[in-house]
């Protein structure tokens, strides 16, 4: 099969060629479709369920609404978690489903369960409504709309009926979140004194604001030939509608609410708002981007819809971007194709520098950017975006994409320059030598697939990080495969000549004759050889002890978010002047661009932060303008300086990893530990013995328990005792709280296409503290008018702030990050101490999650997948040679391949991590490859009748080239990742020291330690 290929690419080479031109044509088209994003989206497949519940404590919002929210949700299939968070007025559920769930479906079942919840869910105390189909990557576009001389409200008014509504259209956008300034209303005012003198209650103010408030429609009436549509219009449309609203007629004289109320236009009660540069409060929108759209596309298209939105803004509004996701992944994606760029260029300067032939070298060259555009071809036929890690995968590929070419080109190559080429002409040439090398490239390419197969296994962030590079790796190897047994031979019989034999070229003259020398001593001495290989992989694995391990190194964003923690007390003025002295701080430094803090929550409470919690966002200036040397030098600096506001705890990340994060495992730090149990006083006690513990050890940043009091709650006490004495319910004493105190919506005004609530309530003044609310009058059946004091008891008390599920149990976390310190040291030592002090009694325990769970779940399955790939490659080779001896030698080049590896790795400051885990697999599979080319070749030689050791000096001789140029064209391909510092460079440096520190000792194996082992084994003359 392999052999006719080969043969039909030679004889029919002008058709391949066509055929190329059209791949190339196909391979553009799919390129410019390709879906492009900064870093592959690792949140889960997860639905959020968000309850508004004005008025209620964390407690209540838990038992009423959280509780038969999570219940109805068990038992769905293929679910992985289900978390959730009661705060004051909202109660948010995630219900985490498994990976190859489709959102969609995921969506559907979540829907059907909720019908079943909203039953259980008293009525009147808020619905539930699944949040936008988005995930940690969507906030893609952040912008401030500005306009002086307008106030918050009218800028906040702008953005909910103008801006955002036509950026909805935009395709690819599933939502726009509008977060601070005020949210317009109607509000009526009620005086109670007037009440009293007019003989009403807050109930008679309240329904006939709902029944003053409607059009109808009459059908039509025919006149003549004629027909009249009849509508009844009682729209409320101004202000003094509602105040000539009647509430009853005393002697002919009509009462109005204008009687008993100032109506006024004012706004909601706010849970979150936005301050910029320490200026003051700003109006936001945040765009956010359907799950599995092209993210460079729809940023673009959003652009382009605000450019068309401006024109339509009132005189003097504008719309200034403060984030772009776009910034990160033109960043990212520069990183990458300068890498692709600079390692293709010098590829083919090691193909030119060791071929000595330019028309070789370009028809290896050539194989690189045709491989490229076939990976891009089966990326997007697999829906695979263009982003950091899969285009790293090219980059890091880029050595590889070349080898099997190498291997076909030189071959054919050494073939015309022989002596023995007087009767063939080069058809004949090419095809011998073509069809002589054909297996083994096959089967090398395929045994470095197989070696990727343990990155398809990877689940969770790790697999949607990794197995994108999985992809784009496995399928430009297959393209590579593709173009060496057709293209390769194709144009080398029609581009190279055959040639008289000549010098090899000066590089290849001057390495051979000393690694000869070298390998006549291997030969003559293996035992002290081997040995001397022994000893340096156990002085390599002595220094794989010494090294810090981690999950993945930090991605720079380009950008900083702090998460600002104050005591859960603190109301939302506080927090906000509190952000304006931050901003002021942040801007004195010279690398800050801009500072925008997000303050409680927004409008979709995708993010459920209360007053307390502050996002400051700070976006920095291009790193040519930075004064520090690095941006760990920057937060060292900026914590520095806000550690000297008191009361203030400070958590440095950044957007991206902070959204993320809290998605995925419902923390905002590296590390959580989570304790669970029932009672939260408990609970709240052993976290702080915790956090206690870990605050002594090295390299923990912030540590901090989650906030779970100390929220002052004013708690009214319904009597039951003196409500009965006067033929009170509890609900007439409920609706006046709930009306008069928090403000009820009676209906909606309508201005055009707006529509804004009509809300009742007390002023101010008769509602602001303890006395005012004991004051309250309450109707009774009889007529009296009872004060609040005289039924219910009204004390002012600590509750939660908020509580935390996972599992159907109460939960808190420690939270902390790590400089200069790994994760498994950290957690190592954490788990020693906290072990021995920590007592929890009985049904109480500690989880670890954030990056180190992480960590620890790929590190299992890899402890797993990898040996049983090594067996499986193992059992290949041994198919393909028929002989165990051979399947072992080759397989011996892979725990010798790690020699280089931890020196490298040690020198480089690099921890052992998953990137680096995913650079000895590739690692693997190029000193498979490089043996079975080097073995193939030895056997072959030997079945030609060559004695052994002839063999063995003869086939290392002639495969020194190819092993040299395979080794060389990967190494330097990475060289450009290694020395890189654009953005995304960091994930990528780890999987890059191991490889090339690995294929110095490989390449060693390879040529002097293989042939070595090589003799040895095969002590006997070959039968024929």
């Amino acid at each position: 099969m392999i052999e006719r290929i080969v043969d039909f690419s030679v004889k029919f080479r002008f058709l391949v060629i066509t055929l190329t031109v059209l791949l190339i044509g196909a391979g553009v088209y799919m390129t410019l479709r390709l879906p492009v994003d900064a870093v592959p989206d690792v949140t889960n497949i997860q639905v959020q369920i968000n309850t508004e519940a004005p008025g209620l404590g964390a407690v209540e919002v838990e038992k009423l609404i959280t509780f038969p929210i999570e219940a109805s949700m068990m038992g769905l299939p293929d679910i992985d978690e289900i978390r959730s968070l009661s705060k004051t007025a909202l109660s948010q559920v995630t219900v985490v489903f498994k990976d190859w769930v489709d959102i969609y479906f995921a969506r559907m079942l979540v829907m059907e369960r909720l019908q079943v919840a909203k039953e259980q869910i008293p009525r009147g105390l808020g619905t539930p409504i699944m949040g936008p189909i988005s995930t940690g990557l969507g906030e893609i576009y952040q912008y401030v709309v500005e306009g002086e001389g307008y106030s918050l409200l009218e800028l906040r008014t702008i953005q909910d009926w103008i801006i955002r509504f036509q950026l909805l259209t935009v395709p690819g956008v599933t939502e726009v979140n509008s977060f601070g300034g005020f949210t317009k209303q109607y509000q009526v005012l009620v005086d109670p004194d007037r009440l009293v003198a007019h003989d009403l209650s807050l109930h008679d103010v309240f329904t006939s604001l709902e029944e003053n408030n409607a059009n109808v429609g009459g059908a039509y009436i025919e006149h003549a030939s004629e027909r009249y549509i009849v509508r009844g219009i009682g729209l409320i449309s101004t202000i003094t509608d509602i105040e000539n609203i009647i509430l009853k007629a005393r002697d002919g004289t009509p009462v109005r609410i204008k009687d008993v109320a100032k109506v006024l236009i004012g706004h909601e009660v706010r849970y979150g708002a936005v301050t910029r540069d320490g200026e003051g409060e700003v109006v936001t929108g945040i765009v956010m981007m359907l799950m599995g759209a092209n993210g460079r596309e729809v940023v673009n298209q959003v652009k382009k819809k605000i450019e068309e939105v401006k024109p339509s803004l009132p005189e003097g509004v504008t719309i200034k971007p403060f984030y772009d996701r776009s910034e990160l992944i033109h960043k990212c994606i520069k990183t990458v194709t300068n890498a692709l760029m600079i390692g293709g260029i010098l590829v083919i300067l090691v193909l030119f520098g060791f071929l000595g032939n330019l028309r070789s070298a370009i028809i290896v060259a050539i194989n690189i950017p045709l491989a490229v555009l076939i990976a891009f071809i089966l990326m997007k036929v697999q829906g695979v975006s263009a982003n950091l890690m899969s285009l790293g995968g090219l980059a890091i590929g880029i050595g590889m994409m070349v080898d099997s070419s190498i291997v076909m080109v030189e071959n054919i190559y050494r073939h015309l320059s022989e002596n023995n080429n007087k009767n063939r002409n080069i058809v004949q040439i090419t095809l011998i030598s073509a069809k002589e090398v054909a297996r083994p490239i096959v089967f090398a390419i395929f045994i470095i697939i197989v070696v990727f197969l343990p990155l398809f296994t990877l689940q969770g962030i790790e697999g949607k990080m990794f197995k994108p590079l999985a992809f784009t790796i496995s399928f430009a190897m297959l393209g590579s495969l593709i173009l060496s047994l057709t293209l390769a031979p194709a144009l080398c019989s029609l581009i190279l000549r055959v040639k008289a034999p000549k010098k090899e070229n000066i590089i290849i003259r001057l390495i051979k004759k000393p690694y000869l020398f070298v390998l006549k001593k291997a030969l003559t001495h293996r035992l002290i050889t081997i040995v001397s290989a022994i000893v340096l992989l156990a002085i390599s694995l002595g220094i794989m002890t010494r090294l810090g391990s981690e999950f993945m190194p930090q991605l720079d964003e380009g950008a900083i978010a702090i998460l600002v923690i104050r005591i859960p007390s603190i109301s939302l003025t506080s927090s906000i002047e509190t952000c304006e002295t931050i901003e002021k701080i942040i801007k004195r430094f010279p690398e800050v661009e801009t500072v925008v803090s997000k303050t409680g929550r927004a409008e979709i409470a995708t993010d459920p932060m209360g007053p307390e919690m502050s996002d400051v966002f700070v976006i920095l200036k291009p790193r040519r303008e930075w004064t520090v040397k690095n941006k760990d030098e920057l937060i060292v600096k900026m914590n520095k300086e806000l550690n000297k506001i008191p009361g203030i705890a400070y958590d440095f990340s950044q957007p991206i990893e902070l959204r993320v994060s809290e998605l995925i495992s419902g923390v905002r730090s590296d590390i959580a530990i989570k304790v669970f149990g029932e009672d939260m006083s408990i609970l709240k006690q052993k976290a702080e013995e915790i956090q206690r513990i870990i605050s002594g050890i090295r390299g923990v940043v912030e540590p901090k328990v989650e906030q779970v009091s100390g929220l002052p709650v004013l708690q009214i006490k319904i009597d039951r005792e003196s409500i009965s004495r006067y033929g009170i319910n509890i609900s007439d004493v409920q609706d006046i709280i709930e009306t008069a105190i928090g403000g009820k919506a009676a209906t909606q005004v309508l201005e055009g296409q707006k529509r804004f609530d009509l809300i009742v309530r007390y002023p101010q003044e008769r509602r602001y503290d303890v006395n005012s609310v004991k004051n309250i009058l309450i109707n009774a059946p009889g007529g009296e008018r009872v004060p609040m004091s005289q039924l219910a008891k009204i004390t002012i008390e600590e509750g939660p702030a908020q509580i935390s599920r996972e599992h159907s149990q109460r939960r808190i976390a420690v939270e902390c990050n790590l400089i200069g310190r790994d994760i498994g040291g950290f957690v190592s030592e954490a788990k020693k101490k906290i072990e021995k002090s920590v007592d929890l009694p009985p049904g109480y325990y500690i989880t670890w999650g954030g990056q180190f769970e992480l960590q620890q779940r790929a590190n299992k399955r890899l402890a797993i997948i990898v040996p049983l790939t090594i067996l499986i490659i193992f059992l290949l080779l041994f198919s393909s040679f028929n002989s165990v001896k051979n399947a072992a030698l080759i397989i011996l080049n892979i725990p010798f391949a790690i020699i280089g590896v931890f020196p490298a790795m040690w020198i480089a400051g690099a921890n052992l991590s998953v990137p680096a885990s995913v650079g000895f697999i590739a690692l693997f599979g190029i000193a498979v490859e490089n043996g079975i080319i080097m073995i193939q070749y030895l056997n072959q030689l030997r079945q030609e009748g060559l004695g052994l050791h002839e063999a063995v000096l003869k086939g290392a001789e002639h495969r020194l080239r190819p092993v040299l140029m395979t080794a060389l064209t990967t190494a330097l391909g990475l060289i450009p990742i290694l020395l890189s510092h654009g953005t995304g460079s960091e994930i990528q440096k780890p999987l890059a020291t191991v490889v090339v520190g690995g294929l110095l000792s490989s390449t060693l194996l390879t040529l002097i330690v293989l042939p070595t082992l090589y003799g040895w084994f095969e002590k006997k003359e070959v039968q024929y």
